[in-house]
C-alpha cells in the first residue's frame, strides 16, 4: 500500500491518500483513525463473483465495498457506516474511483438495520468487519475513530442478526473477525444461516491463527465446511505468494 502525506480536509481531520491493489484503488482515510489493512483485503477478496446487490456493513472509508464494486463490474454497492465523517470520506472515495454511479454511502447504525424497511432483504451479499472487542474488556484507543472501529458494547449476535435481516433469501453473509471470537461467531451464524464455511488466517506457519473468515447462506441447511487455511507471512515476515497476490488484487478467496 502506497501512502501520500497527511492532508487536512477540514479542521482537526487529517487524511492520507493511499493506493491499494497495485494502485487500482485510491483511498482517502483518516491519518490517525481506523485504517485499511489485511483484514479489508481478505474480506474484499471474499466477494462472490455473482453478487449484484452488495452491502459493506461498518464500512469506514469504504475500502471493502469499493473493491467489491471493482471486482464485480455489474454490482451495486451500499457502504453503511454510522460515523458521519467516515460516510463523507466513503462517498468521496466512490467519486475518486469513478464508482459513484454504482456505489453509495449511507449513514446508519448497523445495529438498527432490522428496523429499516427499505433495507430489509435488499442484498444478495453482505460483507462485514465488525468491531472486534467488547467494551470493558480492553482499554479503548484515545483516538475516537479507532475506538469506534474496534470496540462495541453490543454482542456479536446482534450485529449478525441485523446483517441477516438485510440479506435476501439465499443471500450470503461474509465476516472477518479475531480468532478468539470464533465461538460467538459460529453461535450467531448457526442460528440463522446454513452452508457455513470457515477459513482460519495465520500470520505465519508456526503461529496461532489470529483471524478467521466465516460465510453463511440464508435459508440453507447445508452443514459446516472448514476450508484450507490461509498463511500470510514467511519466517522473514514477507507475504507468501497467495497473500501477496490478494494484496495486489489478483484472485479471490
Amino acid at each position: 500500500m502506497e501512502t501520500e502525506p497527511k492532508t487536512p480536509i477540514r479542521p482537526g481531520l487529517f487524511v492520507t491518500e493511499d493506493r491499494l491493489f497495485d494502485g487500482s484503488l485510491r483511498l482517502l482515510q483518516p491519518a490517525d483513525g481506523h485504517r485499511a489493512g489485511t483484514d479489508a483485503v481478505l474480506l474484499a477478496a471474499s466477494t462472490a463473483p455473482d453478487a449484484r446487490r452488495i452491502a459493506d456493513l461498518g464500512a469506514a472509508s469504504g475500502v471493502v465495498g469499493l473493491r467489491a464494486a471493482q471486482l464485480n463490474p455489474k454490482a451495486h454497492v451500499v457502504l453503511i457506516e454510522r460515523e458521519a465523517g467516515l460516510v463523507d470520506l466513503a462517498r468521496g472515495n466512490a467519486t475518486l474511483n469513478r464508482l459513484e454511479a454504482r456505489v453509495s454511502a449511507l449513514e446508519a447504525d448497523v445495529l438498527a438495520l432490522s428496523r429499516e424497511p427499505s433495507l430489509r432483504e435488499a442484498f444478495d451479499l453482505v460483507l462485514t468487519n465488525p468491531p472486534f472487542l467488547q467494551a470493558g474488556s480492553v482499554r479503548s484507543s484515545p483516538k475516537g475513530n479507532r475506538a469506534a472501529a474496534h470496540v462495541t458494547a453490543e454482542p456479536l449476535d446482534d450485529w449478525v442478526r441485523n446483517a441477516v435481516a438485510v440479506l435476501r433469501p439465499k443471500g450470503q453473509l461474509v465476516m472477518i473477525h479475531r480468532a478468539d471470537a470464533l465461538h460467538d461467531a459460529l453461535s450467531a451464524f448457526s442460528k440463522r444461516l446454513g452452508e457455513v464455511r470457515l477459513r482460519f488466517v495465520f500470520p505465519s506457519r508456526n503461529a496461532p491463527a489470529t483471524r478467521f473468515l466465516v460465510a453463511g447462506r440464508k435459508g440453507s441447511r447445508a452443514p459446516l465446511t472448514i476450508l484450507p487455511p490461509l498463511v500470510l507471512h514467511d519466517e522473514q515476515g514477507h507475504f507468501l505468494p497467495d497473500a501477496a497476490a490478494l494484496h495486489r488484487g489478483d484472485g479471490r478467496l
